[in-house]
């Protein structure tokens, strides 16, 4: 009974509060005692009892009463983090203000008035207590984070006391040293602490309260000012935080040393509640929001990750403000890169463990938040970079995220994973290892919808990137041009591709190089470079073990022909985009020879109707995204100058995708392509802009020109291939005329011990394009970033049915 009436009470005082005309006086404990002293509300309960409708009428009716109703909460968070909360009574009083503080805050961030409120100060206030000036008085938001903070380290409510005896001899929660009390072993600490889902329920409240504060950002407009930074964050991540440092190691060491699965005991997770697994998705949400700091502004060497010596040395050049990035960027022992990797890896691997029972193991839902992280982490330690790509720990990395990848290609409501995925892998595909790597087998047996394949790594991600290509939603078409950057930047290195891969990536070509496709918009022909430059890269520099692809260029060799010999005048020009109206060709799948599924996979699916998504602000065109490297003989890379002025040479892409426009093109369900991009803003070169003006008609469609055409088509980098096939033919054709052979293995042992030395063109420099931080894709990861918490929070709904503005919620 004690429950129903401590419920109907705190909802008589919420009506007493939204019906009173009069601000209640500040001093009139017996009123305000009411919202936390005598009751046992859960969070739930507070949502329930407080409604949206209540809080936005005290919020334009008596705005004093709310503002009273904020500070006494934060009063008493500050009162119980002095006290060290030794009471089960502080303890509750505390948890009540943290549920009441989560439900209120989001609706006075959504009110520009109301914004400042947080970060002005209460008179009387002082930080010494009622007698000092009011000039030393914190805003109310300082005061609330580091209660916040003290309260994560409170002995015996939300960490483990150190002490045996009673009451008396309690810690004093200011002199505790609070990084002996952090939460978990992993980097810098190596105690584990008993495990306490009291504390690990009290945590996770007061994570959840933080997580709400830093929240300001979701209710201000996408903006491309990146010092545009979260005040909340700002402060809670500098020195004035005492705990800044037990807390980033605490919230990175509960999430890397999770294991979902426990003690391998099927069905465990239906038997007991797992405590630690709520905490360490909202750890995780709270480590990528401090986090979010655009690297590409701060020329820090900390965040380089050029620093030498100890953990914490004073030798370092101060790195960024943010201590959270800064304490990322410093990390550099092996044990804690490991520790890092493996509990990642784990986590993300989880999604994908088949078991015997079906829906025996535990599954997580984090995974995009973990992308997040792993971002995060390769972006601002590079020592972390370099260390995943040193050993084939990449590939556990991998897998999971072409898993996803493919996963989510029809579904539009996953479009913000697929971005992020392919993001990791772009960053991944700058650095030699990363190819190197590739050709590891692939013997892992994921059930993947992909035809089945005996090969290496390499195999598996050209054939999910096909797969992307030809049935992904059409919201993916912006991510074609990051694909193919992905495989040509990984193919100098690729020793050994199967007939499935090598199938794949000619069955791309042919369907990007039909002249109704090139002449439909303007960019489409990059694709096409894109593919001759991964062809070139295998032939110079892999011809020995790719007797595959070498076969397969052989059988296809008509559409290299068709492209050489591309029409450029404007009567071909017009009549290819004419059969594009009457009868779009087909990327069908018949002729890309997909063959079996694997067992046990499921095919993708389309949203559910109905499912939930957020908004993305657009992300750069692939030339922002990279930045070219020519490979040096001795294996080390050197920053190219992007040109001005002349042509980009031979092979080289010249850039023309406009920032951030969707393209509107469609790869649809029967796999057809029917692309048609208008008013691109920028051009390849600035003499082919004017030509391109002037060939725009009066309704502002873009129209391909002979000229234009011209333009690119002298480019294409063909001499390579056209060389091969001269030599080899000839060659294949005499052997199946002179031995009537029509058997394919016949024909791939002699390529196998063919050599095209000295025939083939001087070998060109292999071209890195490599990711370059800059601020668009820092803006796009924090609309990603917040979107993915905004849908995740739904019990509570924490920001369910606010303003939000930094993205729109949309329905599938």
């Amino acid at each position: 009974m004690g429950s129903a009436d401590s419920k109907l009470n705190f909802r008589k005082a919420v009506i007493q509060l939204t019906t009173k005309t009069q601000p209640v006086e500040a001093t009139d404990d017996a009123f305000w005692d009411q919202f936390w002293a005598d009751t046992a509300t859960s969070v739930q309960d507070v949502f329930a009892l407080v409604p949206a409708a209540e809080i936005r009428a005290v919020r334009e009716e008596s705005p004093s009463n709310l503002a009273t109703l904020c500070y006494k909460a934060v009063e008493k968070l500050v009162q119980g983090a002095e006290s060290g909360c030794h009471t089960e009574k502080e303890r509750q009083i505390v948890l009540n203000c943290c549920r009441l503080l989560t439900r209120i805050l989001p609706y006075i961030f959504e009110d520009p008035d109301w914004r400042g409120f947080f970060w002005s100060t209460v008179p009387g206030a002082g930080r010494g207590g009622g007698d000092e000036d009011d000039e030393n008085a914190r805003p109310l938001a300082e005061s609330l984070l580091l209660a916040v903070a003290d309260l994560l380290f409170c002995p015996d409510f939300t960490v483990q006391s150190h002490r045996r005896s009673t009451v008396d001899t309690a810690e004093d929660i200011h002199s505790i040293d609070s990084c002996e009390y952090i939460w978990e072993a992993g980097v810098g600490f190596a105690h584990s602490p008993q495990p306490n889902y009291i504390h690990d329920l009290n945590r996770t409240e007061l994570l959840k309260l933080l997580l709400t504060c830093f929240s300001e950002a979701m209710y201000l407009p996408p903006s491309s000012d990146s010092s545009n930074t979260n005040p909340w964050v700002q402060f809670f991540c500098s020195t004035e935080n005492r705990h800044a440092l037990p807390l980033f190691t605490s919230l990175l060491n509960v999430v890397c040393a999770y294991d979902p699965v426990g003690y391998g005991i099927p069905y465990n997770h239906l038997l007991f509640s797992d405590y630690r697994e709520p905490l360490v998705e909202e750890a995780a949400q709270v480590l990528i929001v401090t986090l979010d700091y655009d690297s590409s502004t701060s020329s820090s060497p900390t965040v380089d990750g050029t620093t030498t010596g100890t953990a914490m040395d004073d030798v370092d050049p101060p790195g960024p403000d943010n201590l959270f990035v800064n304490y990322l960027s410093r990390i550099h022992r092996e044990e804690d890169f490991q520790f890092i990797l493996k509990g990642v890896a784990r986590l993300l691997s989880n999604p994908l463990v088949q078991t015997y029972l079906p829906n025996s193991a535990k599954k997580i839902q984090f995974h995009q938040e973990l992308l997040v992280l792993f971002w995060k982490l390769c972006d601002f330690n590079k020592k972390f970079l370099f260390f995943v790509l040193k050993s084939s720990d990449v590939l556990d990395i991998l897998v999971p995220i072409l898993y996803f990848l493919n996963d989510a290609r029809a579904d539009q409501s996953r479009v913000g994973l697929m971005h992020i995925g392919v993001f990791i892998l772009l960053l991944l595909s700058g650095e030699r290892n990363f190819g190197v790597r590739l050709n590891k087998p692939y013997s892992v047996r994921v059930p993947m919808d992909i035809p089945v394949f005996t090969g290496t790594h390499a195999d598996l991600l050209i054939i999910v990137f096909h797969k992307i290509i030809t049935s992904g939603h059409q919201r993916l078409q912006p991510l074609f041009d990051c694909l193919l950057t992905i495989v040509v930047n990984v193919s100098p290195y690729l020793k050994s591709l199967s007939m499935v891969a090598a199938n794949k990536l000619l069955h791309l070509l042919e369907a990007f190089s039909t002249t109704w496709f090139l002449f439909s918009a303007v960019q489409n022909h990059h694709l096409v470079f894109f593919l001759l430059e991964v062809f070139n890269n295998i032939i110079q520099y892999q011809f020995d073990g790719n007797s595959n692809l070498v076969y397969a260029v052989i059988r296809k060799r008509n559409v290299f022909h068709q492209l050489a010999n591309l029409p450029t005048d404007s009567q071909s020009i017009q009549k290819g985009l004419q059969r594009k109206k009457k009868t779009p060709e087909p990327i069908s799948r018949t002729n890309s020879q997909d063959g079996v599924s694997m067992e046990g996979s499921r095919p993708a699916a389309p949203a559910e109707p109905g499912t939930l998504k957020t908004s993305l602000v657009a992300t750069p065109g692939i030339d922002k995204l990279t930045e070219k490297s020519q490979v040096s003989e001795d294996g080390t890379m050197r920053s190219l100058e992007p040109e001005s002025s002349q042509p980009p040479p031979e092979g080289n892409l010249p850039s023309a995708v406009s920032d951030g426009e969707p393209w509107s093109g469609k790869l649809d369900e029967d796999t057809t392509l029917k692309l048609n991009r208008v008013n691109d803003k920028e051009a390849t070169h600035p003499q082919q802009d004017r030509r391109r003006l002037s060939s725009a008609s009066s309704s502002g469609q873009w129209t391909p020109t002979p000229d234009w055409v011209m333009s690119w088509k002298s480019k294409l980098p063909l001499q390579t291939i056209m060389r091969l096939l001269q030599v080899l033919v000839p060659q294949v054709e005499k052997i199946c005329i002179d031995k009537g052979l029509t058997d394919e293995s016949e024909i791939l042992k002699f390529l196998q011990h063919g050599t095209l030395v000295g025939l083939l063109p001087v070998p060109h420099p292999i071209l890195i394009r490599k990711y370059q931080a800059n601020s668009g894709t820092a803006m796009w990861f924090r609309t990603y970033m917040w979107g993915v918490i905004y849908l995740r929070n739904v019990d509570p709904p924490i920001w369910y049915d606010t303003d939000v503005k930094l993205f729109e919620i949309q329905r599938v």
